[in-house]
This record gives structure tokens, C-alpha cells and sequence, in this order.
């Protein structure tokens, strides 16, 4: 019996859900997490959404479309805690997760060898109800036999959603809806098919072989296959290593202390360098980029002579690569820390990669209580913000 056994997932306005779930009491409201003055909406609840509010709204714009918007700090390791949770969920149904970003992926249902397909439903329901459970976030499900489809329905119907696809009813159901639905279609792309009048999918079989050439280019059968349903991509487990970690802060007032800025440069490090410790990663190169309030930038980057997973060979790069950057010495507007070079970590075979292995246990213990969930964090002396001066 053929069964739809590809789902995908998409957890519902992921980072505002993970805030609601620490603080209940924002349930049901018009909030989101973002910068207050000069940051941008990275998420944005429902209730907020239905006033104009969308991702990546510039906060001062939402702010006037929505005045009694609720905003969010992001919480410090949240995100990317509930996101391995969630997941971990997934896989106590199946081994074959696709992890697509931190609140979307696939799920192949195959190994679990359903007889019906009311028993594959009943299983996606049943995670939807744990992850509620024991997460308190919400996520909607797409169930479909492609992974093309199953993307599709999922966002059909939220929050929450469950929308199921039988075999062989992926082009009754992709018919009436909007062309945009379908994967690269842009905004800009949907909005000139619609001068030549194809607004739904089902609008395109309507055209002979020659008027989708002239309208779409020679990708107009690529086009048609998708608007079939075709798609035989398999979920894929395997993760795209990083090839790179960046974090970046926009001020809410423009900084021109030397000192501040070093000492952010050097929280973000520390931030990035557990991401990589966490990813059985080493990185070799650092590079800083600072913009100014016309929105002009400058970058500069340093490599050392080996990958390291350690913050400390990268401290003494951080103040010179900020004087050679910060020319215009104006004060800035943002500052960025990327991390590149990325290699696998092996073990460590130096003659001196003793005092190394003291470091890396040190900043392991560092890691696990920061990752613990606990409501402090443990930080290093420069992460700590000046104290005024009292009299």
C-alpha cells in the first residue's frame, strides 16, 4: 500500500514560542522578539502579525503599525536548547531527520514500516502532542509521499496545523493554490507571472507549450513538475557542515567607546567559539567588521597558523584587527565577529597540547553549565559591562 511517509515540520514562530513557554503570561499577545530601537523583527507572534508586524519588520516600522507591541529580548542559548529538543523528539519516532534550520526539517516514516495510513497520522499527531507537552511550543505538520509537498501543506494551516496529501492527490491539491506556494517563486517573480495572468498553479496547464516558454524560459518544464508534485529528493541526515560563524549587535545608541566595543567583540567570540566546540569544530580565522551610522562598514580578518577551538589564541587578534578597522574612529552603529577557516577537530597530537587540554577542559565544564538551562550564565571577566564611577 502506498502511504505518505514524508512530513515536514515548521515549529510555529519558533523564537517568540520559546519566550511564551519561559513567560506564559505572553500568550495570546502581540509580541515579538527583536532590538527595541534599531534592531529588526526576528519573530513575531500571531496576534502581532494580524496588525502588520512580519520578519524582518525594522522594530521602529512595527513599532508604528502596532504601537502596544510587546518586544523580546532573545534569551541567550534558548533558541538553539529547544530546537535540539524538539528534534530529539522527532527522532524517538524515526531515525531519519533532516534538520533543515533550528525550527524546520523532514522526517522519513518509512522505517517505521505503517500498514495504514491512518496509523502514520496517528503517529504525527501524537508528536505534535508531545512536542506541545513537553515543550510548550507549538508546530505544524505537512504529511504528504514528497518532501516538495509535505513543505507545503505544513504551511498551509498555522499554528498548528496537520495537513495530510494522499499519494496521487499532490496535483488536486496544489491546483487552486497561489503560484507564489510553489518553491522559487519570489515575490518579485509571482508578481510579473501575474501580468501574463497565471496567479494559481492550476493556471499553468491551461497554456500550451510555447506561451510557458516565452513567459518562463526554458525552466518552464522544471516549473511543471513541480506544480505536479514531482519531487523524489529522499530526506537526507546528513548535516551541511558550517562553514563559517558570525554574530553581530546593533547598538540602540551609537558607541564610540574603544573599551565597549572590545569587550562585545570579545563576548560574541566567546559566544561563537561554544558553537564550535559544540560542533566538533576548529576555526582558523577571525574577522571584524564594524559599520558606522551612514551605513558605511569596514572588515578586516586574521588567521592563525593553526585552527584552534579555544577563544584564548584569538584574544590578543581582537584589539588590534578593531584599531585597524575602526579607522574613521566615529562612533559605530554595529560590530560583527566571524569565524571561518572551519575544520574537523581532531585529537590533539602537539608536543605541547598539554596546557591545551587543561584549556579545552576548563571551557568544556564552561560550556555544559552555560548549556544547562539554568537562569545565570558563567562568563569571563571581560564579558562583564563597566561599572559607573561613584563619588
Amino acid at each position: 500500500m502506498n502511504l505518505p511517509t514524508i512530513v515536514h515540520l515548521d515549529a510555529d514562530a519558533f523564537f517568540v514560542a520559546c519566550e511564551q513557554a519561559l513567560e506564559p503570561s505572553l500568550r495570546g499577545k502581540k509580541c515579538a522578539v527583536g532590538g527595541r530601537e534599531r534592531g529588526i523583527i526576528s519573530s513575531a507572534s500571531y496576534e502581532a502579525r494580524a496588525c502588520g508586524v512580519y520578519t524582518p519588520m525594522p522594530t521602529t516600522q512595527a513599532l508604528k503599525v502596532c504601537p502596544d507591541l510587546i518586544l523580546i529580548s532573545h534569551t541567550m542559548g534558548l533558541y538553539g536548547r529547544v530546537s535540539q529538543r524538539m528534534f530529539d523528539l522527532c527522532e524517538t519516532l524515526t531515525p531519519v531527520v533532516q534538520r533543515n534550520s533550528i525550527d524546520e526539517g523532514y522526517l522519513d516514516l518509512a522505517p517505521c514500516r505503517f500498514k495504514t495510513q491512518a496509523a502514520v497520522e496517528a503517529a504525527v499527531h501524537a508528536l505534535q502532542q508531545r512536542i506541545w507537552e513537553e515543550l510548550q511550543i507549538t508546530a505544524s505538520f505537512g504529511l504528504a509521499a514528497s518532501k516538495l509537498v509535505a513543505q507545503i501543506a505544513s504551511k498551509l494551516h498555522k499554528p498548528c496545523g496537520f495537513v495530510v496529501v494522499p499519494p496521487g492527490g499532490e496535483a488536486a491539491f496544489l491546483a487552486p493554490l497561489s503560484i507564489g506556494r510553489l518553491p522559487g517563486i519570489g515575490t518579485k517573480t509571482e508578481a510579473a507571472l501575474a501580468k501574463h495572468g497565471l496567479n494559481f498553479v492550476h493556471e499553468l496547464f491551461l497554456r500550451s507549450e510555447s506561451e510557458l516558454l516565452a513567459i518562463l524560459g526554458r525552466d518552464w518544464r522544471n516549473l511543471l513538475l513541480l506544480a505536479r508534485g514531482i519531487d523524489d529528493r529522499p530526506v537526507d541526515t546528513e548535516e551541511a557542515d558550517a562553514k563559517s560563524y558570525s554574530q553581530q549587535e546593533t547598538f540602540a545608541e551609537d558607541v564610540g567607546d574603544f573599551a565597549e566595543i572590545e569587550r562585545v567583540a570579545k563576548r560574541m567570540l566567546d559566544e561563537l567559539m561554544r558553537k564550535v566546540r559544540a560542533d566538533g569544530k576548529r576555526v582558523r580565522t577571525l574577522t571584524v567588521k564594524v559599520r558606522y551610522p551612514d551605513f558605511s562598514q569596514e572588515a578586516h580578518g586574521h588567521s592563525l597558523a593553526e585552527a584552534s577551538d579555544l577563544e584564548t589564541p584569538f584574544y590578543p587578534l581582537v584589539n588590534p584587527l578593531l584599531r585597524t578597522t575602526w579607522k574613521k574612529r566615529r562612533p559605530l552603529r554595529l560590530v560583527s565577529v566571524r569565524l571561518s577557516g572551519v575544520e574537523d577537530s581532531p585529537a590533539q597530537l602537539e608536543m605541547f597540547a598539554q596546557t591545551d587540554e587543561k584549556r579545552r577542559r576548563l571551557a568544556t565544564v564552561l560550556d555544559q553549565l552555560n548549556a544547562s538551562g539554568c537562569s545565570a550564565t558563567v562568563q569571563h571577566g571581560h564579558q562583564l559591562a563597566k561599572r559607573p564611577r561613584t563619588n
